[in-house]
């Protein structure tokens, strides 16, 4: 991969660093369980399969639902990666990048749970959790 087309970045004791293709959207997940783990949306670039993860023995991964786990960093406790089980498909989190990352804001999803102190400016597409299941094909 030339440099322009990869995104890089890593945690914030660089025990863990990912390379992935460069990507130009962000989407926005408003369920509870991203706002749990993040403290507010999640921001996630996805990034496809080829993904290059090193320092895997920092990396704890937690499932968090039938069909997907999320990874982070186990001594910084960076957040690192949104990761489907059936399709072996990663988001990561926007903020981890540190190159490549000239992103615009694309669908925001699970928009029926998100909460009313705060709203985004942009005009994005907004897909509830009913559409977001069927769209991934999750029951």
């Amino acid at each position: 991969m030339e440099h322009t087309q990869i995104m890089k970045g890593q945690c914030l004791c660089g025990a863990v660093s990912i390379t992935a293709p460069r990507r130009d959207r962000v989407e926005v997940c408003h369920c509870g369980m991203c706002r749990r783990w993040g403290g507010g949306p999640l921001l996630a670039v996805h990034c496809g399969q080829d993904v290059q993860i090193t320092g895997l023995d920092s990396v704890t991964v937690y499932t968090s639902s039938d069909w997907a786990e999320r990874g982070f960093c186990n001594r910084c406790g960076t957040h690192l990666f949104y990761k489907f089980k059936g399709s072996g498909q990663y988001a990561m989190t926007a903020g981890f990048f540190e190159t490549g990352t000239d992103f615009a804001m694309g669908n925001q999803i699970f928009i029926d749970s998100k909460p009313g102190y705060y709203d985004f400016a942009n005009q994005t597409p907004k897909l509830t959790e009913a559409e977001v299941l069927e769209r991934y094909g999750i029951k």
